[in-house]
């Protein structure tokens, strides 16, 4: 994945029902798999999407400076002027703007939502959401993990729960303003892409900068209209170094001492791995990336806030379960499953559930999953503060 480029899976909405519909509506022509996770089990969009592509494709606003009727206008839902939309362009002030209104669903409990989409006439276009991460064992919230919890995101510190690159931001709506979440569901976030996910060695640091203050700026917005008197800060002066990929050890795969694959060879050596940077909600490791989608990934999803997206799947993911030492008839210390082309194992710690996952995109890797999986559990859980763990594979 190196140097090429893939369109974007984020345009497939997370929460069901109306955002997604409004996406599946306006967005180019997606791979088969996503539209078959976007539509299975559901037959609301069908109807959701003639009313959100009539919105999107005949609302839209033209930011010429200063001139016409749209002098005062606001873009996504309010939050952005003329300069925020400028800022998002490059100073360019000819760009059209469409959206679905932030509205609650009153089917389902999938919580707030919204679309807004802005255009330029020269072909860019930022697509921003609201919206509550989809849970659901087979639902949206995997997909929406391949693309946001990538190795290529840098938290954006501060406190706030939230990432972001030169092609992507997500930043969740603090907890204060609209209340703790339940403890299976997701958060609510707003989520922006620009239409590409790229996987160069450079991260452009000044677009990355760009969607940071534009997506602390939905969230302001978004708690003034809930009432809430606090602000966010804008996080662009204070983000971390982007993740860079490096040379990487035979015997340390994604920099963890000790972790080798099965034969202690990696035929793929020269394909250096990319790994998230600075004190990150969730650690990716991206190995062997061809065209924006890694072979293989290594994830520790730390927060249990992001770890609730693979709770079920951690349940329901696969028949071979993977156990732990210490395991009990009345208690285990977590649940998971073992699987030619994933490993995934939830643990109980201290601080909450936090997600160990290994992923291969075949079931040709199954001897390194398997030779992977126990090290690398039992590094990242010393690492993350839920350690001692050591886990018990299937036969």
């Amino acid at each position: 994945m190196s140097e090429h480029r893939t369109t974007a899976a984020a345009d497939t909405g997370d929460g069901g029902g109306d955002v997604a519909a409004a996406v599946a509506t306006a967005a180019p022509r997606r791979p088969w798999w996503h539209w078959r996770r976007l539509t299975h089990g559901r037959l609301r969009p069908a109807l959701a999407a003639a009313l959100a592509g009539a919105l999107l494709g005949g609302t839209g606003v033209a930011w010429q400076a200063q001139a016409g009727p749209f002098a005062e206008e606001r873009a996504c839902w309010g939050a952005f002027d003329e300069d925020d939309v400028a800022d998002l362009f490059h100073g360019k002030r000819d760009i059209e703007a469409s959206e679905v209104p932030v509205t609650t669903s009153r089917i389902g409990s999938e919580g707030p939502s919204g679309l807004c989409r802005l255009t330029s006439p020269r072909g860019a276009r930022v697509t921003a959401r609201l919206h509550r991460l989809d849970v659901r064992f087979g639902g949206a919230g995997d997909t929406w993990a391949d693309e946001y919890l990538s190795a290529r995101m840098t938290p954006l510190g501060g406190g706030l729960l939230g990432m972001v690159s030169d092609t992507r931001a997500w930043l969740a709506v603090p907890e204060g303003c609209v209340g703790r979440q339940r403890e299976d569901d997701g958060p609510l976030v707003v989520d922006m892409e620009t239409g590409w996910t790229v996987y160069d060695d450079e991260v452009d640091t000044d677009e990355r900068a760009r969607l940071a203050r534009a997506v602390v700026t939905l969230v302001n917005d978004y708690m003034t209209d809930q009432g809430c008197t606090r602000t966010l800060a804008d996080p662009a002066d204070e983000l971390g170094a982007p993740a860079r990929f490096t040379d990487e050890k035979r015997d340390a795969i994604c920099g963890v001492e000790g972790l080798r694959t099965h034969d202690g060879k990696d035929a793929d050596h020269y394909r250096r791995p990319l790994v998230t940077a600075g004190d990150a909600p969730v650690r990716t490791c991206d190995r062997d990336v061809l065209f924006g989608h890694p072979s293989l990934r290594l994830m520790t999803v730390a927060d249990p806030r992001l770890a609730v997206l693979y709770k079920d799947l951690a349940y329901d993911g696969g028949q071979r379960r993977i156990t732990a030492e210490g395991d009990t008839r009345r208690h285990s210390r977590g649940h998971g499953f073992l699987r030619d082309d994933m490993a995934l194992y939830q643990a109980e710690c201290q601080t909450g559930d936090v997600t160990f996952l290994i992923r291969a995109d075949d079931g040709e890797r199954a001897a390194d999953l398997r030779a992977l999986m126990p090290r690398y559990v039992a590094a990242e859980a010393d690492r993350v503060g839920c350690g001692p763990l050591r886990i018990r594979l299937p036969r």
